[in-house]
């Protein structure tokens, strides 16, 4: 094959791959999307230029990560150029080991490697300094809810072993059929291929068609007030964002709701979670909307701060006073305000990488304060190591998930594990622009409807919020960079699906299977040598 035809094979699989993506992708494509790739690595497999897998597949990464996420330069054009490097980087290190490990086998079934290895990769991409899961695969199928109802018990792992799965045959089909194996091989792969597609799709027909809600009804008003994030958010007073706020909740709210959900860091004013009762923000939606409905229950993210008292453990986020020898924590939280004298707070706890935690800070804690500016503050924030849901006066039990945590199954989860019958997700997508980048956020959340079975309220500054049953329908939505105000009633659900138990599972088995795999490999590669 010449260097020429491993290169476009190589984009190939880069344009399929962004070209199965939602939005607007066709996710029918991503099951033949890596086919082109497989191909080049297979040529290799006898060649002794091994190494040159690894740029090929860089090639094939490079081009996904910047067709499908190419919004990211909107807020930042550092952070999107090192997203696209280094999650094409991993990528493109995973596909090599995976070549690596095939060469140490040289069998047929070595292929089939892939499947644990990438897994693993995408498992591990979930929980480290420089998480970003945005492109795993099982992410893909987000638009096309009927078709993964069985996320219920897989989650997103689930979707990503049926795309590699099926690349993986489509590939041995056409392989098949250039050298021309015998008629009982070909017909077997190509039937296997269709199966493979086609029985998951009818599966969960079939779960959607029988999936009934249980009734029982929570009213929402949903608030987004469309503030510009780069020229009112931190310009206005927070006064003024108060008030659009409780203007635009006055003539949606009544006796009758039970909840009024506004955005991530709808409150502006610096509150300092020791001194609540003094909060002029919380103070004004007490008056205003409390006190008028006792029986409500106000949902509203905020910046928040909290003073570490004298001999109090510090933490590792701890920030100290430039003037004075005081130490405190800044957090991107939640609030839920009641006609309890006490309000509940959550802090969000899956950060954004260079905009929210500096990685690695117990090796670069001095470069903290390059840390790029986007939520009002500087460094890393601190977190919450559990997953409480709010209580509404009423004793029913919410999840709260701050922005970036919803792109995370097994994290949702916890929620409801831990008793949430609903979840609400607050953010704020007007960072990206009238991009991919807000629909992809908002898409993402169907999964979470899926895996859970609970219903979803999205409220977004800018971008879209809206109303998900527990199917992954969307049922309700706002128009992009519109004030708007939206009500639904929804149904809360207090059973808890098999992946909400178990969490991601095929992660962690396809993590035990490539440690396998590769001491395997090595200790071949070490027979081979002695």
């Amino acid at each position: 094959m010449k260097w020429y035809n491993l290169i476009i094979f190589s984009i190939l699989t880069g344009l399929l791959l962004s070209l199965g993506w939602p939005e607007n992708g066709h996710s029918f494509i991503l099951f033949f999307s890596l086919v082109p790739l497989l191909f080049v690595e297979d040529y290799f497999l006898s060649n002794s230029k091994k190494i040159k897998v690894f740029f090929y597949s860089y090639i094939s990464f490079f081009v996904w990560n910047v067709l499908t996420t190419w919004w990211i330069v909107n807020s930042t054009v550092f952070g999107a150029w090192s997203a696209f490097l280094l999650n094409s980087f991993i990528m493109a290190f995973t596909f090599y080991v995976f070549h690596l490990c095939r060469r140490r086998f040289n069998n047929n079934l070595s292929i089939f490697f892939l499947i644990p290895l990438w897994i693993s990769f995408e498992y591990f991409h979930l929980d480290w300094d420089l998480s970003w899961p945005w492109l795993n695969l099982g992410n893909a199928f987000a638009t096309v809810p009927k078709w993964i109802q069985w996320y219920e018990f897989t989650g997103t792992f689930g979707g990503t072993l049926w795309i590699l799965i099926s690349n993986i045959f489509i590939f041995l089909s056409i392989k098949s059929i250039i050298n021309n194996y015998s008629a009982r091989t070909k017909y077997f792969l190509l039937i296997t291929s269709v199966l493979l597609i086609i029985i998951p799709i009818l599966i969960s027909k079939n779960i959607y068609k029988n999936y009934i809600e249980k009734e029982a009804p929570v009213k929402v008003v949903v608030v987004q007030p469309n503030i510009d994030p780069y020229t009112e958010k931190f310009s206005v007073s927070p006064d003024i964002q108060t008030n659009k706020m409780l203007r635009l909740s006055y003539e949606n709210v009544d006796s009758t709701t039970d909840f009024l959900v506004f955005p991530e860091s709808a409150i502006q004013e610096n509150v300092w979670e020791r001194r609540l009762k003094y909060s002029t923000s919380i103070n004004k939606y007490k008056t205003h909307l409390i006190n008028k409905y006792p029986d409500l229950n106000i949902i509203i993210g905020a910046s928040s701060f909290k003073m570490f008292l004298e001999g109090e453990k510090l933490s590792n986020t701890a920030r100290k006073f430039s003037d004075e020898d005081l130490w405190y924590d800044a957090y991107n939280s939640a609030f839920l305000i009641n006609n309890s004298p006490k309000i509940q707070i959550y802090h969000k706890s899956k950060l954004v990488p260079g905009v929210e935690k500096m990685p690695f800070s117990q090796f670069f804690k001095p470069l903290e304060k390059f840390a790029l500016d986007m939520g009002g503050t500087t460094g890393s924030l601190g977190t919450t190591n559990h997953r409480t849901p709010f209580i509404s006066n009423k004793s029913l039990k919410v999840a709260t998930v701050i922005c970036y945590e919803s792109i995370y199954g097994e994290f949702c989860s916890k929620f409801v594990k831990n008793g949430a019958d609903l979840i609400f997700v607050i953010t704020n997508d007007g960072w990206w622009g009238d991009t991919p980048g807000y629909k992809q956020h908002f898409e993402y959340s169907r999964l979470r409807a899926i895996e859970t079975r609970r219903s979803i309220v999205r409220a977004a500054n800018t971008g879209r919020s809206g109303f998900i049953n527990q199917r992954g329908d969307v049922i309700k939505y706002t128009p992009y960079w519109k004030e708007a105000v939206i009500k639904k009633n929804i149904n809360s659900n207090s059973k808890l699906t098999f992946y909400t138990k178990y969490g991601d599972y095929l992660g962690r088995i396809s993590a035990i299977l490539s440690v396998i795999i590769i001491l395997l490999s090595l200790f071949i590669n070490f027979l081979k040598r002695i």
